[in-house]
């Protein structure tokens, strides 16, 4: 079929995060036979749209459609793209391509996020060889690398699969590859759009016992029903950091500040606790952590990305199998400038998710 026609809401500068996307044609990266074209239904509106919408992460090659929590439906699968037929229901999230080599130690081992010959993000990058720039989901039409299109399991609908693709694998991934399951105490740092799904799938994977982490308490009911057994509200609760400490095997951290109280919540890990951090605050910068606090419980500290393909499509079945429901607010995409500034001022309980209103109507 023909190139179908590429409009979305686009970003032109940093103030375009203050609800100032403009919606407009947009011309997609140069098509090859191993793409994949996508009728966008659903997208979700992940905290990094926000980030790269103000070039918080360094500067953003404008004009810019955010969004990389991608569902819709294939109208247009190139020739060398075996496991995707046109008229399936598919998703695209954070990673658009890697370069996908047999002898990548990365892309060969399922670790494609971590990719260092090639790692274009589903927007805001720049293709190698001239082939244009990656755009995002806030738009009526997608174009990916087949290799990262994936295939949405029956048993998970559309809206609540959406924004898994990031911010559910993006928890999803660090729990399973620091074993959390059976007989495994975890906490997860910020109760939000990224910390509700870790308290879901921390659950899902079998962990004995989970505790939820934020300034104030009043997430704490939140919480428990997603399935926290405790809940801890740094903010409010006195000598919070003594009272706990010692008493988690595995934390996750979605917050992303440089004021966070890290300290107090690496007192928390049990002697070899793992805390990992996956929250990415503007510029980078965390507090700073004491040599004598890891060196003292014998603690790891590390980070993690988002996931592969292969773990997505694993989370997926996962969410499908155990009847996981993302606590989703829908928006028409029409409405996408509103959203974000909800967005931005914490209003999501916990994730927004844009439902196109064009989808089927093209």
């Amino acid at each position: 079929m023909a190139s179908p026609k590429f409009q979305g809401w686009l970003g032109k500068t940093p103030e375009s995060v203050k609800g100032k996307m403009e919606w407009g044609e947009f011309e997609p990266k140069k098509w090859s036979e191993d793409d994949v074209d996508i009728e966008i239904s659903h997208c979700g509106i992940c905290g990094s749209d926000l980030h790269m919408l103000k070039s918080g992460w360094g500067p953003t090659p404008y004009p810019c459609v955010v969004g990389h929590e991608i569902v819709g439906k294939a109208v247009r699968v190139g020739q060398n793209v075996k496991h995707v037929k046109v008229g399936d229901r598919v998703g695209v999230g954070a990673q658009a391509r890697s370069c996908q080599k047999s002898d990548c130690p990365d892309c060969s081992t399922h670790q494609q996020p971590y990719c260092a010959n090639e790692c274009v993000n589903t927007y805001g990058s720049v293709y190698p060889n001239d082939e244009g720039k990656s755009f995002g989901g806030y738009a009526d039409y997608n174009r990916t690398n087949g290799g990262f299109v994936l295939k949405i399991p029956d048993g998970i609908d559309s809206a609540t699969a959406a924004p898994m693709l990031c911010g559910g694998v993006t928890v999803y991934s660090p729990l399973k590859h620091n074993g959390c399951g059976p007989g495994k105490t975890v906490g997860i740092v910020g109760v939000g759009g990224l910390g509700h799904f870790g308290i879901l799938f921390a659950k899902a994977l079998g962990a004995s016992r989970i505790v939820g982490i934020s300034r104030k308490a009043d997430k704490r009911e939140d919480a428990l029903k997603l399935g926290a057994d405790e809940y801890i509200a740094t903010g409010e609760e006195k000598d919070w950091e003594t009272k706990h400490a010692r008493s988690l095997d595995l934390i996750v951290c979605t917050v992303s500040s440089e004021k966070m109280p890290l300290q107090g919540y690496l007192r928390l890990l049990k002697t070899r606790g793992t805390f990992i951090q996956v929250g990415a605050p503007d510029g980078g910068n965390l507090p700073p952590i004491n040599a004598f606090t890891m060196i003292a419980n014998g603690i790891k500290i590390g980070g993690s990305l988002i996931g592969s393909p292969q773990e997505i499509e694993e989370m997926l079945q996962l969410a499908a199998d155990k009847k996981i429901k993302t606590w989703t607010q829908e928006r028409p995409l029409k409405d996408a400038n509103q959203a974000i500034v909800d967005m931005e001022e914490g209003k999501a309980r916990y994730r927004y998710v844009l439902v196109n209103e064009n989808y089927g109507h093209h």
